[in-house]
């Protein structure tokens, strides 16, 4: 019995069978528009029933109620009739490709914002503040608890309507979940105090959608089977919570996590990063499962490869496995493991860039498939092209490996000219910041689909003027990457070193380090965090407001840990402005952003991230040689076009750059670059 075979064991629930063991689970992508699943949010789910997957929830934290505003991350609205349509659509969609689909709805209660979308006050078992939406509540009074029930019986109601097949309630620090905690839950009437008590309020819900939905459709709850709180659900009372409500017998499955999200390091904890261990809280929802016995148990929770998705099942720890962020990172998981081609699978790295989005405001993308969420304009498989092509690529780093791979696939003979000994680029190098090592799966993925794609890869090879008109190219795309930008500090060469230089041991740690951050993204405090690792001393200066602006929740609390363990000092609002020398010590000048106040700082070691500067030499030697000289129509590259500009027509080629060789962007930025310029191809 191969491995996997777990995974393709078909799952009947009531009326329900699901083809496979695999599924995502409910989240956020901020795809939504007017509350409503429309083509983007559709071809998003669509896309992964395509791909094979048995099961896939949409709609985490659907609404159900105008004081639960469905508009905080563009989620559904599954409060009002006019949703029903567009469910319609939606379920027609997944189930024409064999896939089930099930909805999770939700009343936030206090985890959101009362000056959103309606206005409202948030509502919760007690009136207790919210630290991460600072949100305070009013308690809940008698006929709040009955709208709010009721409303969640007309949203499953639209649900069976809209021809799902499941609903799934969500617990964990939502609503439901507000009243089993005892961390929120201060109530002293019927509705607190006892586990029973605290259940009440869920027991009376689940009835009432029972009864909207019937007997056929699936229902389900999330919840958390240890909130991580010392006043919180714990393991054992997770457990009597699923006794009472499974042996109610409304309820289907449990979909069990970890953590809270009351508080922005619990998000951190509940949805795991590349810092934490691969399915962190899988032994979590094997004990539930073990202890109830009597209705399948679902669990996400970091598991991003299908040898341990496989595991989880065929050793009985779960019922259905979620590959949510993992699907996210590759929608056709299943049939190329069905195929036989897991090599294919592009591996979720756990970078967390596609939730971190959505919490600075964002929507969810993947930091290494462009694809995703461009369902309606970007292809996951790349179609063969009319091909034939001579397709010359400088540089491998992300923008170079995937210019590469895209042209490849497209038919076209391809060259890439890597100066250094390894693929990679700045991801080998951002790979060096301890935790961050996952990363180097995108560098291993494009490798192995360079190969299999007969790419001709030359490593420690410059390109020159003269090796690239050798190969007398139709296309070259210089995908050169950047270089540190130390210009913006007044400093004698040697005075100040760039995060490059920590990282790839040109230049040894110091003892007393002043940091400076103006980029604001993950490459000061990793480099920081590599540092305080090492012994050194550190103090991160930066000229925001605080530290880490541009990184989501799940991930600047992990630094954050690190750092204040450490006794890092961490100093907003500063500009670095000059370094020099004083005997054997660096002087380093600080200006407050604000009052122009001026301090100094005397260290061992000054290190500054600035971004990059573009390393375009070969660029704009080739520019004279190509028929387009550099220019690129931008509207067509939008709209994915091919391009047609012609400025010297006796030019050899047509030439562009892509990623970093253009300007300081980030990985996704430089893959989606060549995605949609080399589909043209």
């Amino acid at each position: 019995m191969a491995s996997t075979d777990a995974l393709f064991q078909p799952l009947t629930i009531r009326n329900c069978t699901i083809r496979n063991r695999v599924m995502s689970t409910s989240h956020a992508p901020s795809y939504g528009k007017d509350g409503m699943p429309q083509l983007r949010y559709q071809l998003y789910h669509e896309e992964k029933a395509k791909g094979g997957i048995g099961l896939t929830s949409v709609g985490g934290s659907s609404s159900v109620a105008p004081d639960s505003p469905a508009a905080l991350w563009n989620q559904l609205d599954i409060g009002e009739d006019k949703v029903i349509p567009f469910l319609q659509e939606f379920s027609e969609r997944v189930h024409r490709h064999g896939a089930k689909i099930f909805c999770q709805i939700t009343h936030m209660g206090r985890r959101t914002r009362w000056d959103a979308e309606n206005w409202m006050a948030t509502i919760a078992p007690s009136p207790l503040r919210e630290p991460s939406h600072r949100s305070f509540p009013k308690e809940m009074e008698d006929w709040d608890i009955r709208r709010v029930q009721q409303d969640y019986a007309a949203a499953a109601r639209r649900l069976k309507e809209g021809g799902f097949d499941g609903v799934e309630v969500l617990a964990d620090s939502h609503l439901p979940g507000q009243f089993w905690s005892p961390h929120v839950n201060r109530r002293t009437d019927s509705y607190g105090g006892s586990t029973e008590n605290r259940s009440r309020f869920t027991l009376e819900l689940f009835e009432g959608v029972r009864k909207a939905i019937g007997d056929d459709m699936v229902f389900g709850i999330r919840m958390s089977g240890d909130e991580l709180l010392d006043d919180g659900i714990t393991p054992e009372e997770a457990i009597r919570l699923a006794r009472i409500h499974v042996g109610q017998g409304c309820i289907d499955y449990l979909n069990i996590n970890c953590s809270h999200v009351y508080t922005e390091r619990g998000l951190a904890n509940l949805i795991p990063n590349m810092s934490m261990p691969v399915a962190p809280y899988l032994a979590l929802a094997s004990l539930i499962k073990r202890e109830i016995g009597t209705v399948p148990v679902f669990h996400a929770g970091r598991i991003p490869d299908v040898n341990t998705a496989a595991r989880a099942v065929a050793e009985g720890h779960v019922d259905m496995v979620a590959m949510t962020r993992a699907h996210i990172a590759d929608p056709h998981i299943v049939n190329k493991l069905r195929e036989g081609r897991a090599d294919d699978i592009r591996q979720c790295v756990g970078a967390g860039y596609c939730i971190d989005r959505i919490y600075v405001g964002g929507d969810a993308i993947c930091i290494q498939n462009p694809a995703t969420g461009r369902e309606a304009t970007l292809p996951h498989i790349v179609p063969k092209g009319q091909g034939g092509k001579k397709v010359v690529v400088i540089g491998g780093g992300p923008a170079g490996m995937e210019a590469a791979r895209v042209s490849a696939e497209r038919g076209n003979q391809v060259v890439l000219f890597e100066k250094a000994s390894a693929l990679g680029g700045q991801i080998t190098l951002a790979g060096k910041a301890d935790w961050r090592e996952g990363l180097n799966g995108i560098t291993r993925w494009l490798q192995g689909q360079l190969r299999k794609h007969s790419v001709d890869v030359r490593l420690a090879t410059e390109a020159t003027v003269e090796a690239v008109a050798a190969e007398d190219p139709d296309i070259v795309v210089v995908a050169t990457g950047g270089h540190p930008n130390l210009n913006e500090v007044k400093a004698q060469p040697g005075h100040v070193v760039s995060t490059w230089d920590i990282l790839n041991g040109t230049v040894a740690p110091g003892e007393n380090v002043l940091l400076f951050d103006d980029h604001a993204d993950h490459h000061g405090p990793s480099v920081a965090s590599f540092l305080v690792k090492r012994g050194s001393k550190v103090e991160i200066v930066t000229p925001e407001r605080k530290l880490m602006v541009e990184v989501g929740m799940t991930n600047f609390p992990h630094y954050l840990r690190d750092l204040y363990k450490s006794k890092a000092v961490i100093t907003p609002d500063t500009r670095l402005t000059e370094v020099y020398p004083e005997g054997n010590k660096l002087v380093a000048v600080l200006v407050n952003e604000y009052t122009d106040e001026e301090e100094e700082r005397v260290v061992d070691q000054v290190v500054v991230e600035h971004g990059t500067l573009p390393d375009d030499e070969i660029y704009f030697k080739l520019k004279p040689l190509s028929r387009n000289l550099g220019e690129i129509d931008m509207r067509r590259l939008r709209d994915r076009l091919p391009q047609e500009i012609v400025r010297h027509p006796d030019g050899r080629f047509m030439l562009f750059r892509v990623g970093d060789a253009v300007a300081c962007r980030n990985i996704h930025a430089a893959l989606y670059d060549s995605l949609r310029l080399c589909l043209t191809f």
